[in-house]
């Protein structure tokens, strides 16, 4: 079977094999840990969420970048443009925001073609009216031709955070509810199909989405959401890993309750892919406290992209350095761990 780990000579450190490869997972996390956080250590960097929420007169905001370097750059179910604007409202979505503005930079390879370019402005401005936000400032950068990969995307975002919401990692608390919002690693095993020309039976779709709409809803309606967590590189595990590592608790979850669709089943088996690792791109986890499970559930169905809405686990204990335990379907139970590099990388 085979595996598309990444896989590099030992005499390299990792951050040099970060580097290199585009990174992901431990390593991924060693570098963050060890070299950039200590240098630009702050309070409001030190949240270690999707964005930073800090005050700013008598209200608060939300601000959030990220850089997007899918391949290839148009996939079933979106494109580079649709990604770019969807994870960046889903960062401000995770802190409790309501996404207001964003910027727009890009970086082009010389002879990229002028049509694609149109086609992924045109999707980005149509899922940011879709959003109701508006992009407000930019920046283009032209590279040498073959010192680039055709378009790079970094988008960031701004929004408004209501005063009496706090959705950070600091509130998970033991006996909380873990919340999936939706099935997962469809984006993953959709650009992995577009990427080598593979079609099966059944054509997976990204679930590239805004979910910020749905996150708002659950806030209006009262519930006490504790944390939020979209599961983008790195999917499922790698989300909750780092939370858990971040408030040293244990998390336990059920692997039985998670969705997950069968085509995309069969083809992470086939492919040699974990679906627990797998990217996701329209798909969070939420933590909430457990008497209040129910009704987050009745609210996430009501939305189209909740209706698969599943609590998949609960924060159980305090420990030393965090963990998470997953309860396979034959009732053995798996300690996670982060993957020293990207199964797939290249994918958002």
């Amino acid at each position: 079977m085979t595996t598309f780990s990444l896989q590099c000579p030992a005499p390299l450190h990792y951050e040099q094999i970060v580097l290199a490869h585009g990174g992901g997972g431990r390593l991924m996390q060693q570098l963050l840990d060890s070299t950039v956080q200590p240098i630009f250590d702050n309070a409001l960097l030190n949240q270690k969420h999707d964005a930073a929420v800090f005050p700013f007169g008598d209200q608060k905001l939300a601000f959030t970048t990220d850089s997007y370097v899918v391949n290839p750059l148009f996939f079933n179910g979106g494109d580079i443009g649709k990604l770019a604007v969807c994870g960046t409202l889903n960062d401000l979505a995770m802190s409790g925001a309501k996404p207001l503005y964003l910027s727009c930079g890009l970086i082009l390879e010389e002879g990229f073609a002028i049509e694609d370019l149109k086609r992924v402005l045109q999707s980005m401005q149509d899922t940011a009216k879709a959003a109701g936000v508006l992009i407000v400032t930019g920046d283009t950068k032209v590279v040498d031709r073959g010192r680039g990969d055709k378009i790079y995307i970094n988008t960031a975002g701004i929004g408004s955070v209501a005063q009496n919401i706090t959705i950070a990692p600091h509130r998970i608390a033991v006996g909380d509810s873990i919340l999936l919002s939706s099935d997962i690693a469809r984006h993953g095993m959709a650009i992995m199909l577009a990427r080598e020309g593979l079609e099966f039976e059944s054509q997976i779709e990204s679930d590239c989405a805004d979910v910020s709409g749905l996150v708002q809803m659950v806030i209006a309606s009262g519930i006490d959401i504790h944390c939020l967590r979209d599961l983008t590189r790195g999917g499922l595990a790698s989300g909750l890993l780092e939370l858990a590592s971040a408030t040293k608790q244990e998390f336990r979850i059920e692997e039985t309750t998670i969705p997950l669709h069968e085509n995309v089943s069969s083809a992470c088996e086939i492919l040699g892919f974990d679906p627990l690792y797998v990217a996701n791109e329209g798909c969070f986890v939420l933590f909430v406290p457990d008497d209040e499970t129910d009704k987050t559930l009745t609210h996430l169905r009501e939305h189209p992209l909740g209706r698969q809405a599943q609590k998949i686990g609960h924060v159980c204990d305090i420990t030393k350095n965090g963990a998470v335990i997953l309860q396979t379907a034959m009732g053995v139970n798996r300690q996670l761990t982060l993957l020293s590099g990207e199964q797939l990388p290249r994918i958002c």
